[in-house]
């Protein structure tokens, strides 16, 4: 990658701007010298670099009228920056265009080196506590592997080796569900990296435009420390937080159809931006330019990306869970054993889906003694007593009886008033236990 796309994409497609909010407790005051110095900064800024040059006077004019009114006359930061963040969104209609008070971003930013340098010591602050943005994976039922991505950062020469371990426990799995609900965006240069493990090498992936320069490609690597998952059952879950970058990814699993995107329609932000200090401590982003998808010859500004099997964004996760073992045990190839295993963990993402009530009066008739284990009603909950155990909550998930085990995934008891039914993942037949 050579370094003019290194540096474009280190930062490109960023919106999470409550990343780099304000964090001190007693904002300082803001002089009036100082709030004019501010916006001298950010009109200039925008006369040179704005994505769309047609829009920068227009820009630049709400600004000055709303100088001119005294709508900035303020002396807290806090509020400054909101309203001219409010002035630059309603003017450009671009969700890029954003200001924050941010002291301690300010600092580091204003302090590093290099022409990027303040924007890479931005992301390392961010990138180093959060694990990359990747902060949560796990094993699902059915062996479905889950991926939450909180935000696509990207510092060269590490993120790579987090998002291999990652992709190596993708691998292992029967389907895949990465979580980008509530993802801000963050750097290209992450979403090129995840999307390469389901495509093939070297296909274009999308074309950034900067005013009169030649395109820049965005291409799927060659190599993959954790090789390729092309052709598994992919599933996406997206919401109206969802933005920029983390709208990349997701617009490239839907243009070139890798998998399912579940939830509902994404922010709508494409353009590409930057990050800038601001003197006396704001943090100014600004879009610089665009992306272009070489399916679509588009991108998804002001649209978003909308859902293949729209889904409450609380939900979507188990509506996506739910839909994987479907569509694995409908496989023609699976297994006997796999299937029983999909089976098993579909009633349970059925059951968080559909949560099952069972009338008080139902479940006191139902504790009694079984054999040695008992059954106890105690507020309103059922509670399983085996011998030398803890005692565990039952939870209902069907309304013939059958209960989920609290704390051991591969038990489940039914009731059915006259016996106990010992269900364990895997075991043809129930242990049956008779009422004592």
């Amino acid at each position: 990658m050579s370094n003019q796309f290194t540096a474009m994409l280190a930062i490109g497609c960023l919106i999470c701007a409550s990343a780099f909010g304000a964090s001190q407790a007693a904002p300082a005051e803001l002089s009036a010298e100082q709030r004019g110095a501010a916006l001298n900064a950010i009109v200039t800024t925008f006369e040179k670099s704005y994505v769309f040059p047609e829009m920068r006077p227009r820009i630049v004019e709400q600004l000055r009228a709303a100088e001119r009114s005294g709508r900035y006359s303020t002396e807290d930061p806090l509020v400054f920056a909101e309203r001219v963040t409010e002035d630059l969104k309603n003017t450009g209609h671009d969700k890029h265009l954003w200001l924050s008070f941010d002291p301690s971003g300010y600092a580091i930013a204003s302090s590093a080196a290099g022409e990027n340098g303040g924007e890479e010591a931005l992301w390392q602050r961010l990138a180093l506590r959060e694990h990359h943005g990747l902060t949560e994976m796990s094993v699902l039922g059915g062996n479905v592997r889950y991926l939450r991505i909180k935000r696509f950062d990207w510092l060269n020469d590490r993120t790579g080796a987090v998002y291999d371990e990652a992709m190596r426990f993708l691998k292992d799995g029967d389907a895949v569900i990465i979580d980008i609900r509530g993802n801000g965006g963050g750097a290209h240069a992450a979403v090129r990296y995840l999307v390469s493990h389901f495509m093939d090498p070297d296909v274009l992936e999308m074309s950034f435009l900067e005013g009169s320069e030649p395109p820049v490609q965005s291409r799927t690597l060659e190599h993959l420390p954790a090789g390729r998952m092309k052709g598994m059952p992919l599933y996406v879950l997206i919401d109206l937080s969802a933005a920029s970058a983390a709208e990349a990814f997701a617009y490239d699993v839907q243009q070139f159809k890798l998998g399912e995107l579940i939830g509902s329609k994404t922010v709508g932000a494409a353009n590409n931006n930057r990050l800038l200090p601001i003197a006396p401590g704001f943090i100014l982003s600004i879009s610089y330019g665009r992306p272009v998808h070489p399916i679509s010859k588009s991108n998804w500004e002001g649209v978003g990306v909308a859902p293949s099997i729209e889904a409450s964004p609380t939900q979507a996760l188990e509506v996506a869970h739910a839909l994987a073992l479907e569509r694995l045990s409908a496989k023609q190839d699976v297994s006997a054993e796999n299937r029983v295993d999909y089976a098993w963990a579909k009633i349970a993402a059925d059951a968080k889906l559909n949560p099952v009530t069972i009338d008080p009066a139902r479940l006191q008739r139902l504790a009694a003694r079984y054999g040695t284990t008992s059954v106890e009603y105690r507020d309103g909950t059922l509670w399983l007593t085996r011998p030398d155990r803890e005692p565990a909550r039952l939870t209902p998930m069907t309304a013939d009886g059958l209960f989920a085990v609290e704390r051991v995934d591969g038990l489940r008891v039914r009731l059915t008033g006259k016996t106990m039914e010992l269900l364990r993942a895997g075991a043809g037949k129930p242990q049956v236990l008779p009422r004592g």
